[in-house]
């Protein structure tokens, strides 16, 4: 496999093709957002996860490898992962995702609220919604098993190599944790890959050991 997730703002996309699914990821704006684009091998139709930043960047990203993805889901509400929002979905007319309690804090217009057990499908390929709380109130996983039965993980800014996403208070933090754990750690094996919002992905068993030492220390 060529594909590492290692991207920088102004450099390269990087791929890679799981069976079903074609993942391609970008960074992006400012505060070196990732998007990811995930494309249905059988079909041809494609989602977008965080319309993060650089809409003229994300107008060719949508178009890669065939039409322009059709709906786009924002991970959480914080402004760095909607701000080329509005310009996307001008563009392709992508039908809009975002996490029931944090659609409110996002300045497009969500069509579908998501919910902790939802799904959502790109083609034939079906991905699990993961409500993680902490980081923002509503903020959104999404999980894909691929026929061979490896899972892949988009954490939005819920999870990253060495620890959770950024929390405001102690209530938050151990709401995230408790989250991570009975929802991801507790659920999906070690070899499931993590594409985070932002920086170089991961893998749960890269992690799963550290996760005592991400509860005492509290961040």
């Amino acid at each position: 496999m060529t594909y590492t997730g290692e991207v920088g703002v102004g450099g390269p996309v990087d791929q890679r093709e799981l069976p079903g699914l074609s993942v391609a990821k970008v960074a992006v704006g400012s505060m070196s957002n990732n998007a990811y684009l995930l494309r249905c091998t059988a079909t041809g139709e494609a989602l977008l996860i965080d319309a993060a930043a650089e809409p003229e960047r994300l107008a060719e990203f949508v178009h890669l490898g065939g039409v322009p993805a059709s709906a786009v889901v924002t991970t959480h509400q914080h402004g760095d992962h909607w701000q080329a929002l509005a310009a996307v979905v001008a563009q392709t007319g992508a039908r809009t995702m975002a996490g029931a309690d944090d659609a409110g804090g996002i300045p497009v217009q969500t069509d579908r609220l998501l919910h902790h057990g939802d799904t959502v499908h790109v083609g034939n390929a079906e991905l699990a919604v993961i409500t993680l709380r902490g980081h923002t109130p509503g903020s959104v996983a999404l999980y894909y098993q691929d026929p061979e039965g490896t899972g892949h993980l988009f954490t939005g800014d819920s999870l990253f190599p060495g620890g959770p996403g950024r929390t405001t208070s102690p209530v938050d933090f151990i709401s995230l944790m408790d989250d991570l754990e009975q929802r991801v750690f507790g659920v999906y094996e070690d070899s499931t890959w993590v594409y985070p919002g932002h920086g170089n992905d991961t893998t749960l068993g890269a992690e799963r050991g550290s996760l005592a030492e991400w509860r005492a220390r509290g961040w």
